[in-house]
């Protein structure tokens, strides 16, 4: 069951400060009507206190001045017509012209049938408006209330950098109704729920009204945090790195007390805020997708999660296209990105074949290498195949003392070239895949000790990779994105 439906003015009073709501909205223009259609409106009116199905302003949340966008449902079932798009897309310009964060409240029907086709064309209006506020490095954040159909849900609703949902909430493009009519069937029960949407990687969370001013603050702290002029960062002590066996190294990284991404964060980070999928109905467990600060500093956060790859669920390519929207996040905001490599390998089945695994390797290298934004790459543990590189190439990259990259297992390797699994200790010092040979080849820039392992100290040993973190961001933000050019040359 959906929540209890909260009137626009109910959700902006619960997320905003007390008394800083100042409306943006005037009266409506409107074209020739007919009078059947002027009755449901002045209904409407009446029901509602409101002139239209949108309502724009802005306000403080925490202290923090934002412009908000919210559909009241209760007129005409929050849907578009000509006026409300009107005001819509002069809410949007007004924001950005502003350089406001934009939080967007939409639960609609969808397009107001009363107008047709002249109402449905403002789709196109609406979503550019929301493409120029993004293209501008400004926040737009959605929260998807019940229900949330149609042209609405076609358009501003699903271009949030930051998506979540009201619990229960009836979120899709068809309206069950509409398709019941159309092919005399019920549409299959929890397919169109807010739920369902997370469980697909097409939203971040479902988070019910009570929970939004926390999550969007949280977000916000992140997202509108300085990237210049932040406090220097003093550089971490560089520790003595030992000549680490290559074997040993390797089975070091596969311990299974090694700390991981979400351990990292955990101790590491001052701010977190979990994305989920990419967006687009994948969502793969092997990638954690986040907006995090490491100190003072803000980044988009990309980890392969070694919790979530199995024997059974190895990284498949929707981990990478996940990935990749968190690299057009990084861009789209102005955010350094952070890559952690983390993996046992990526998938090798039919799906991932079909899945196009090959594609999305060459398209997250030839994202990162072009990116629009300081890039750094942590090599955490093991580093296996082309999964692995696809998150490496970075502005600047730091490992692990134990972490490693190689083409394939050295198990593979040693089958490949010895016709058995014995020689892997060998493959994998001749492949020289060590972190340690990674740095002297100019490949890794800074490595970062484990006293002796990092299973044994995991607490310590990701208050270490922070630290570096932290401090490797500060100077990102200071220099700004490297060239293609620079990020390649590491690898002549």
């Amino acid at each position: 069951m959906s929540t209890p439906r909260l009137s626009a003015r109910e959700l902006i009073d619960l997320v905003l400060d007390a008394d800083s709501w100042h409306t943006w909205d005037t009266p409506p223009v409107r074209g020739p009507i007919s009078e059947a259609y002027a009755a449901e409106l002045a209904a409407a009116e009446a029901k509602t206190g409101l002139d239209e199905s949108i309502v724009t302003g802005e306000g403080l949340m925490r202290g923090r001045r934002v412009a908000v966008v919210a559909c009241e449902f209760r007129f005409l079932a929050g849907s578009i017509g000509r006026a409300s798009a009107d005001r819509l897309v002069a809410g949007i310009e007004r924001a950005t012209a502003e350089g406001l964060p934009l939080l967007a409240a939409p639960t609609s029907g969808g397009t107001r049938m009363q107008e047709g086709t002249p109402a449905f064309v403002q789709m196109v209006r609406i979503s550019a408006a929301v493409a120029r506020h993004k293209a501008a490095g400004l926040p737009y954040l959605v929260y998807l209330r019940h229900p949330t159909t149609g042209g609405v849900m076609a358009s501003w609703g699903s271009l949030g950098h930051v998506t979540v949902a009201e619990p229960g909430a009836l979120t899709g493009f068809l309206g069950p109704r509409v398709y019941e009519a159309l092919y005399g069937k019920e549409f299959p029960e929890g397919v169109q729920t807010s739920e369902n949407l997370y469980a697909h990687g097409i939203i971040d969370a479902v988070v019910p009204p009570s929970e939004i001013a926390d999550i969007l603050d949280r977000a916000l702290t992140i997202l509108e945090a300085p990237r210049l002029g932040i406090e220097p960062v003093a550089a971490p002590e560089e520790l003595p790195i030992g000549d680490v066996e290559t074997w040993d190294a390797v089975t070091r990284s596969r311990r299974p007390e090694r700390p991981g991404v979400r351990r990292l964060l955990k101790y590491a980070a001052s701010d977190v805020v979990p994305l989920n999928g990419t967006g687009q109905g994948e969502s793969d467990p092997g990638l954690l997708i986040a907006l995090a600060r490491f100190g003072e500093a803000p980044c988009v956060f990309l980890g392969q999660d070694r919790r979530g790859q199995t024997a059974a669920h190895p990284l498949g390519p929707g981990a990478l296209r996940e990935a990749r929207r968190g690299m057009r996040l990084a861009a789209e905001l102005n955010l350094p990105l952070v890559t952690v490599i983390d993996t046992q390998g990526a998938a090798l089945s039919v799906e991932a074949e079909q899945g196009g695994l090959a594609g999305e390797i060459a398209r997250c290298l030839a994202d990162l290498v072009t990116l629009d934004a300081p890039t750094l790459c942590l090599m955490l543990g093991e580093g296996n195949g082309g999964g692995a590189l696809a998150l490496l190439p970075a502005d600047r990259v730091i490992a692990a003392q134990h972490a490693w990259l190689s083409p394939l297992p050295p198990e593979g390797a040693s089958a490949i070239v010895h016709r058995d699994l014995d020689h892997a200790p060998e493959m994998a010092r001749a492949q020289q895949v060590r972190a340690i040979d990674m740095h002297a080849a100019g490949v890794v820039d800074r490595i970062v000790a484990e006293l002796p392992d990092a299973a044994d100290e995991p607490e310590e040993f990701c208050h270490r990779v922070g630290a570096v973190l932290e401090y490797e961001l500060a100077r990102l933000l200071a220099t700004g994105p490297g060239t293609p050019e620079a990020r390649s040359a590491r690898y002549l």
